[in-house]
């Protein structure tokens, strides 16, 4: 009978523990939310010597304080008597700044190792690390593996099977020595007093004790309902703790790490500037400019066949349909969704693995980092950190692909307030049907401060949804300053980056197609229309609905454009020919099976007023930005509440700012 083992990887954010987690599992991983957080939950499997592990890719944190939901998670689960270990993950190539985790674990009962990653980075700067000489110190297995070569696990195999086996605990007597021989000794042995009445579980006194003078929340929490007394800590003991930790770190390198190289000195020139404010900015808006062009490039293969997609499969639809005898709306049905849906999907995904691998390549250098440093002040303003400014330009040129960079964002509720805000930046497709309609309505000048307007609209709607969701996402009582480490560069390993790419891309493909096709039944069968648009569900809907549509400023044609552009902005013109130019049905023209007039922005400009024409412009421009963009913030979030909140939030907003620049605009136009 297989065992079956539980174990956790810990670490601080860029340690590897994500590349670690998709090495052991392959495709055996599943990611949700954890019950009552707005935290992601990573797990999955793998097997060794007839024994299943199952493994938890904790939230990267830098410490095991109570100060984010995160943190909260991460030390709730590590302290689960279902857990029979924890690998503790650190960065070789800088072990100095990367063990503060290790130190503010020590003192814990549950069983744990420390694996070193990027021992291969580690190895280019001339660091080396004497695995026995530090295991020997902390009393625990210590191992070094690379994240993408399969063939260096087989230490860290080994050291696994050996803790569950053992019941190896991390040794901190030599650290908590320095708490008693420190400045601050007799608050620490009162803390130690209280910490006595708590101790419980895998929590020991004197990690409770060291929680209690760092005034973790939950921990004095605890300390006020059992009524222990005043907290002993300070300002100077909080320091103090922290300081013994790193003169722990210290006295444990000792022997353990020698360094034989000495830094590259353009990289560290290069380093000056890449993170100065200036320079920084610039350098970093430009390298954000060129992965979007580099991540379109990868794409246009997958992207290609996508749009080629309906032209292949559409004849083979109907040569199959025709041989059975199978009627021609059935084809059209089939073609209308599954052959759509595929193309969609085809192209989504194609973008999807183009991001992926651009920019992991940059976060795999480590120049990520510095983007987030750099940008970190002005974008704390709205709640985000430095890295939402790469998602948030990615939106100009598409949402699918804003909502995928997200993903380098460590936070969870934070990455979800960066999809909601990269939400109100219009993307390439509405910069392409927009302004076609903005000139004819009102000219080339017309159109042009028409443009103007949308972005100051922009800018503001980022601003107000960053407040709107940030109460919830990321609460100004929980915001802290930047607290990171700038990663070494070092070269991409490019097999790593291209398999963990494949890996997304399937993940994504195997959600998104199943969503797309359903909606693409819904939309068929409310758009579908046998004698004319007149016959739809659509069209019944949209007239029965016109008095209140009329209040947000569009008639029933402008707002079952208005729907339809929730499907795919490029629809837009599509169904404004199908409703003024009859040039096909709804359904076909929003599925591009129809051709589009291609005079139809005259063709409206002729039948609508120009207030009408401006807020259709704005609603259909801070719309839904489309349906690949909310199957990818699903498959983000892994939320359907959370996608659902922002999806309505946008059609709320986009009816609101109709409603308000129409009833202006009428006054003078």
């Amino acid at each position: 009978m297989t065992e079956n083992r539980t174990i956790a990887l810990l670490g601080q954010p860029n340690s590897g523990k994500s590349s670690i987690f998709n090495s052991l599992t392959g495709m055996h991983q599943h990611v949700g939310n954890w019950p009552g957080k707005t935290v992601e939950k990573k797990e999955g499997t793998f097997v060794h010597n007839d024994v299943t592990y199952t493994i938890a890719d904790l939230p990267g944190s830098y410490a095991l304080s109570a100060n984010s939901d995160e943190e909260i998670v991460t030390r709730d689960y590590i302290v689960k008597e279902d857990v029979d270990m924890v690998c503790i993950l650190a960065d070789a190539s800088q072990l100095e700044r990367s063990l503060y985790m290790l130190a503010d674990f020590a003192g814990l009962k549950t069983p744990a190792m420390l694996v070193l990653t990027m021992g291969d980075v580690a190895k280019v700067k001339g660091k080396v690390v004497d695995t026995k000489a530090l295991s020997a110190k902390l009393g625990i297995e210590v191992c070094e593996v690379i994240a993408f070569d399969k063939k260096t696990f087989e230490p860290f195999y080994a050291a696994v099977e050996n803790t569950i086996k053992n019941g190896s605990c991390l040794q901190a007597d030599a650290l908590y020595s320095y708490f008693t021989s420190s400045d601050i000794a007799s608050e620490y042995a009162a803390a130690l007093a209280m910490a006595e009445k708590m101790e419980d579980g895998r929590y020991t006194k004197e990690w409770i004790a060291a929680k209690i003078l760092e005034e973790d929340e939950l921990i004095v929490r605890r300390v006020k309902i059992k009524e222990l007394g005043d907290i002993p800590s300070s300002e100077k003991t909080t320091l103090a703790v922290s300081d013994a930790r790193f003169t722990w770190i210290g006295k444990l390198l000792e022997g353990c790490v020698e360094n034989e190289k000495k830094p590259s000195e353009l990289l560290t020139k290069f380093d000056k500037r890449a993170i100065a404010p200036g320079s920084g900015t610039a350098i970093s808006i430009v390298m954000m400019i060129v992965a979007l062009l580099g991540s379109m490039l990868v794409a246009i293969p997958f992207m290609g066949l996508g749009g080629a997609t309906p032209s292949i499969l559409n004849p083979v639809v109907d040569a199959i349909c025709n041989g059975l005898g199978v009627s021609a709306e059935i084809a059209h049905f089939i073609k209308a969704t599954l052959v759509t849906s595929l193309g969609w999907v085809i192209s989504m995904v194609g973008f999807i693995f183009g991001m992926s691998f651009v920019f992991g390549i940059l976060e795999e250098v480590g120049y990520m980092a510095r983007v987030s440093y750099v940008f970190d002040r002005s974008m704390s303003k709205i709640g985000l950190q430095g890295k939402a400014i790469m998602p948030m330009i990615m939106g100009f040129g598409c949402t699918m692909g804003s909502t995928a960079g997200s993903k380098v964002i460590d936070s969870y509720g934070q990455r979800i307030l960066t999809i909601a805000v990269a939400w109100a930046i219009p993307c390439g497709a509405t910069f392409v049907v927009i302004p076609t309609l903005a000139n004819a309505f009102f000219g080339g000048g017309g159109g042009m401060l028409v443009m103007l307007f949308i972005f100051l609209i922009m800018f503001l709607h980022v601003l107000v949804t960053a407040k709107i969701f940030g109460r919830k996402l990321n609460p100004v009582e929980n915001r802290t300053g930047i607290i990171m480490e700038l990663p070494p560069y070092h070269k991409p390993r490019w097999g790593f980056i291209f398999k963990n790419s494949l890996m997304r891309m399937w993940d994504v493909f195997k959600k998104a197609f199943s969503i797309e096709v359903i909606v693409c039944i819904i939309f068929f069968f409310l758009s579908y229309s046998s004698a004319g648009i007149e016959s739809s569900i659509l069209y019944k809907i949209g007239t029965a609905i016109e008095p209140v549509s009329r209040f947000f400023g569009m008639g029933w044609e402008t707002f079952m454009s208005f729907f339809a552009a929730m499907i795919s902005k490029e629809a837009v013109l599509g169904v404004l020919s199908a409703i003024f130019a009859n040039s096909g049905s709804i359904v076909d023209s929003t599925t591009g099976l129809a051709a589009t007039s291609d005079n139809v922005a005259q063709i409206v400009a002729a039948s609508i007023s120009k207030a009408e024409a401006l807020a259709f412009i704005i609603a259909v421009t801070f719309n839904i930005p489309c349906l690949q963009a909310v199957v990818s913030t699903y498959n983000e979030t892994h939320s359907a509440k959370w996608t659902a909140k922002i999806g309505g939030y946008y059609i709320l907003t986009a009816l609101i700012l109709s409603a308000v620049v129409y009833h202006v605009a009428a006054l003078f136009m």
